[in-house]
């Protein structure tokens, strides 16, 4: 199983330089992709922003909005030219992953629907790949490669149907451990469903926030961050993972019920919790 791990870029007060070293820093230890988070109504950076950032300092390392909400962005062509800039950028190294969002203040601050993202994430994605594949006249650069990878994501069934229909695979950003193997299943019996003759590559998200003098600071922003959510929002603090033992455990886990990439998203900003990471994951 790969390990990624997460950009600070949603934790409040992050400064510029310790993304870039962050970024920096992942590439250099051998995490297998710079993730980041993307919200529109939070003190957070702009997710296509951040990775263009990421690409200028990095060499290796796969960059990937895990996930990017796309449906809120009221212009899919604008979104597919960022997103190809940022693939040509980093030399080939984007994947994106997308998913329908579940709050609905990203939409109104952009003037889109709520109602009916779904569809909307469906057109979308489906504008894009004509931007991509050069049916737009005019509209540059081509991504490297032609096109770039897709992930999606979202636990349910139309969701699922997306990833098999659009997607390289389907990445989990709330399915517990103790229930991944049995969504994961799903997810292979959807891709079967859609005629698909390949596998699905199957990802996951584990909030960490190593070192006890982490915890606290940690909690507190998985708090502020996942308000929305009610009592989700205080189970995710509460579970933040803090210990090697944990972290050892989490990452074993996911290995063991199908996960073929787990990113491990850091809760504060200093990147010298990315040793301590490493430490645990690669040692």
């Amino acid at each position: 199983m790969d390990i990624g791990v997460g950009a600070p870029s949603t934790v409040p007060g992050t400064d510029g330089r310790e993304l870039a070293e962050f970024a920096r820093r992942a590439d250099r230890l051998g995490f297998s992709t710079l993730a980041v988070l993307d919200r529109l109504v939070y003190d957070s950076y702009d997710t296509v922003v951040t990775l263009a950032a990421a690409a200028a300092v990095t060499e290796r390392i796969t960059l990937a909005p895990t996930i990017l909400l796309a449906a809120y962005r009221p212009s899919a062509t604008l979104l597919a030219k960022q997103l190809a800039s940022v693939d040509r950028l980093s030399g080939g190294r984007l994947v994106v992953g997308v998913a329908a969002g579940g709050r609905e203040d990203d939409f109104t601050a952009t003037g889109v629907p709520y109602g009916g993202r779904g569809r909307r994430l469906d057109a979308v994605l489906e504008e894009m790949e004509r931007v991509w594949s050069g049916k737009v006249p005019g509209v540059g650069p081509r991504p490297q490669r032609g096109g770039i990878p897709l992930w999606v994501g979202g636990n349910s069934a139309a969701s699922m149907a997306r990833a098999a229909r659009y997607g390289i695979g389907w990445i989990s950003g709330s399915t517990p451990l103790h229930r991944y193997a049995e969504v994961a299943a799903t997810v292979r019996k959807c891709w079967a469903d859609a005629g698909r003759t390949d596998q699905p590559r199957l990802g996951a998200l584990a909030y960490v926030a190593p070192g006890a003098d982490r915890r606290q600071a940690g909690g507190r922003y998985l708090l502020d961050y996942y308000a929305y959510t009610g009592q989700k929002a205080r189970f995710l603090a509460e579970n933040v993972i803090t210990d090697d033992t944990r972290l050892r455990e989490t990452i074993d886990g996911y290995a063991a019920a199908g996960c073929d990439e787990l990113m491990l998203i850091p809760c504060t900003s200093d990147a010298g919790q990315l040793d301590l990471i490493a430490e645990v994951a690669f040692g």
